[in-house]
């Protein structure tokens, strides 16, 4: 741009040869010459500034940016006012006409020249550390909490793991209706004779399906209904509760026959005890709680765990034993049962122990094979003594209906039930299969299982659990 300005003019004077200039003002000058873009600032060194607090070394004057084309400026020799200097136009021309075009291109304009980066200086994190360091005071240690007592979990009461137990029922003939209350029979009756029915032909029906359904079977069904049709034909009810007494009575002396508790011979040692049944009866369970019953009465014990087939059934006879005290002979996993009974009578007579009850695992009594395992625990038995077993006690859950008449059967002829536990009888029980079972088989039932709790397993009362079944104003009187 320089170079433009000091170009001669058309019909200008060569400055050689006058020696004329001119000057221009300033706003001339800043109108040819746009305002230069100003310099970056330059980056302090915050490491270097605190070094030069600290020694007190004067500062330095920051170093000139490298001048570029466009921020070039031009300063007089003597420090005033930076002075441009251009050739004087012609004194003739007021304004200047209008330049032509020159055969000659004009100078190019150097290039311009990019300034070289400079080394990059290490980056060195400020110290800032004047002042003289103050140390804290030791603070005294403040003692530690004292540790929060650790919770104990109490102990699961006897029963289902996990689950909140019922008390057991309360004694006598309270406790039985208590649990039976909720059982078909006694819902049907309660509801049947709760509107004062007429004494008649209808009564009889309603009696009849009542009996049916709470599973006491089609020929005791007939029985008593037609015995008490008889006796109401000759006019010896006087109203419907003395028909419900009737019937009371013909309950009653259906199950007379067969409430025998058990009696264990003192002379037999060790008196054998063989629990059998199909799977899910409970008959582990009631084992356990026999031990806790003789073990009360005085009785030396002794378990065997048969059911070697069932996962958990051997460590499930265990636990029993740790918890009423009494000697459990086992052998593991799918062992031989009867290899196992043949053990524990060995270990029994050798201790003199007084009572010796063995497990057996579950089968189906459709199951010929297994049906024949049992006969074969009971032969086993009979080597070491010829009486063995003295009791053969059959499980029978009392929710399985008019289908425990076949498994009776079924194991009867296996193996000679010679006693009978019905269990499950505070549940959803109908509670009718226990006359079917006396009237067909007239087998001793010698518990009765009315709740989870090992005192709930009852020796079978006949009139107890009449009484339950039906209606509270008549079983009290």
């Amino acid at each position: 741009m320089v170079s433009f300005f000091r170009r001669k003019k058309p019909g200008d004077a060569p400055s050689g040869q006058d020696g004329n200039t001119r000057r221009y003002s300033v706003e001339e000058l800043a109108a040819a010459f746009p305002e230069p873009r100003p310099a970056a600032p330059k980056q302090v060194d915050a490491a270097a500034a605190i070094e030069q607090a600290r020694h007190g070394a004067p500062e330095q004057a920051p170093a000139t940016p490298p001048r570029t084309p466009d921020t070039q400026t031009f300063a007089p020799a003597d420090g005033g006012q930076p002075e441009f200097v251009v050739p004087a136009p012609s004194p003739l021309r007021a304004e200047p006409a209008p330049l032509p075009v020159s055969p000659v291109a004009a100078e190019p304009a150097p290039a311009p020249v990019a300034p070289a980066p400079a080394p990059a200086e290490p980056v060195v994190p400020p110290t800032v550390a004047l002042a003289p360091e103050v140390l804290p005071q030791p603070v005294a240690p403040t003692p530690a909490p004292a540790p929060a007592p650790t919770p104990t979990a109490e102990p699961i009461a006897s029963g289902s793991l996990g689950t909140a137990e019922r008390p057991a029922a309360p004694a006598g003939k309270a406790g039985w209706r208590e649990r039976l209350r909720g059982s078909v029979f006694a819902r049907s009756f309660g509801g049947l004779f709760s509107r004062n029915p007429k004494l008649d032909e209808d009564l009889l029906d309603e009696i009849e399906t009542a009996l049916i359904t709470a599973d006491v079977g089609v020929g005791a069904t007939t029985a008593l209904v037609e015995a008490l049709r008889k006796r109401m034909k000759a006019r010896e009810f006087a109203d419907a509760n003395a028909l419900l007494a009737a019937l009371r009575a013909e309950l009653i002396a259906i199950l007379r026959p067969v409430a025998v508790p058990l009696v264990i011979d003192p002379q037999a040692k060790p008196f054998v005890v063989l629990t059998v049944g199909v799977n899910g009866v409970g008959k582990t369970t009631t084992i356990g709680k026999l031990a806790k019953r003789f073990k009360d009465e005085g009785y030396s014990l002794m378990l065997a765990a048969g059911d070697t087939f069932r996962a958990a059934a051997v460590a499930q006879l265990q636990a029993w034993g740790e918890r009423n005290g009494v000697t459990v002979v086992a052998q593991g996993q799918n062992a031989d049962a009867a290899s196992v009974a043949f053990d524990a009578l060995q270990a029994g007579k050798a201790r003199g122990t007084q009572v010796l009850i063995a497990d057996t695992a579950g089968r189906l009594h459709t199951q010929t094979g297994l049906m024949n395992e049992l006969g074969k625990i009971r032969r086993v038995l009979g080597k070491l003594d010829p009486a063995a077993p003295h009791e053969v006690l059959m499980v029978i859950d009392g929710t399985t209906g008019q289908n425990a008449l076949s498994q009776l059967r079924q194991f009867h002829a296996a193996v000679g039930v010679t006693g009978l536990v019905v269990t499950k009888l505070d549940g959803t029980a109908k509670g009718g299969v226990v006359f079917a079972l006396a009237r067909e088989f007239g087998i001793p039932i010698r518990y009765a299982g009315i709740g989870e709790r090992p005192e709930d397993l009852r020796v079978f009362d006949a009139e107890a659990f009449v009484d339950a079944l039906l209606p509270e104003a008549l079983g009290s009187a």
